[in-house]
């Protein structure tokens, strides 16, 4: 069983990398000699999430995600980013077709390890009320018979309001958070689950991160986890410091220096047994 964190009976604190495939992390990560067709199956072992880059770019088949089911642990999960496509253009109110092409290209064959579908946008993407509303009318909340989580990865510092906040809260959608001084870091809670994307890790540190920050980070994703916002990190909306209630939390390594990140992400899990 890989390690992970229960909140509660239903809540989890969920740790990972961008991708498995990294020329870098098999030097530091992946033993010595690990065909490179087992890493998914070390890693998800080692971790219990995994963001999906590559359907950003491209397409891939049922057949893909059938297999990476097979090969993690039965309560891994892989978040996935949604294709460029549907948000890499002038009118987001227009993605309905890229919307539903990524949607229905299998992604369903992950079953219960489905996690959160990232749509990132450009970071020249300005915040328009009416264009986003657009845009979020068009996510499904199902693809067939499997409920779908969906967050927003606002790169734009004009989303950095509360007309942006009420209208994600309305369509019940997470917002990133991105611990990045290149993005806004939006703290504020707007959907039932928290995405944390850390992208500030230094090779100086032997685990990415000073220990003090990773402690810091586990008291974060406890807190998130609990249903409240961190008092460390600056909310857009001072009024609303406190969710509803628990939820779960994803917190993810990415970028940076990206050759520790399974070595932050593995001490972050520690901090959090």
């Amino acid at each position: 069983m890989p390690p992970h964190t229960e909140v509660s009976a239903s809540q989890r604190i969920r740790v990972g990398i961008g991708g498995w495939t990294y020329e870098p992390w098999r030097d530091n990560f992946y033993p010595a000699g690990l065909p490179h067709a087992q890493e998914l199956n070390y890693a998800s072992r080692h971790l219990t999430a995994i963001e999906v880059n590559g359907t950003y770019y491209s397409t891939f088949r049922p057949a893909s995600f059938k297999k990476w089911h097979d090969e993690t642990p039965e309560d891994f999960v892989f978040s996935l980013k949604a294709s460029r496509f549907s948000t890499n253009r002038k009118e987001l109110a227009t993605a309905g077709d890229s919307i539903r092409r990524f949607v229905e290209s299998g992604i369903g064959e992950l079953g219960s390890k489905l996690g959160p579908i990232v749509w990132q946008f450009m970071p020249t993407k300005v915040f328009d009320p009416e264009d986003l509303a657009g845009f979020l009318e068009l996510l499904p909340k199902k693809e067939g018979s499997l409920a779908l989580r969906h967050v927003l990865d606002v790169r734009h510092e004009s989303f950095r309001t509360a007309e942006y906040l009420a209208l994600a809260r309305k369509y019940k959608v997470a917002t990133v958070f991105t611990d990045s001084p290149k993005f806004p870091a939006i703290a504020d809670l707007t959907g039932d689950f928290v995405y944390a994307r850390l992208m500030n890790s230094d090779a100086k540190y032997s685990a990415g991160y000073a220990p003090k920050a990773l402690d810091e980070w586990a008291d974060n994703a406890k807190t998130w986890a609990k249903g409240g916002a961190p008092s460390s990190l600056a909310l857009v909306d001072e009024g609303k410091k406190k969710g509803s209630d628990a939820r779960d939390v994803f917190v993810f390594f990415i970028n940076g220096a990206k050759e520790k990140a399974p070595a932050a992400a593995g001490a972050l899990i520690e901090r959090l047994r």
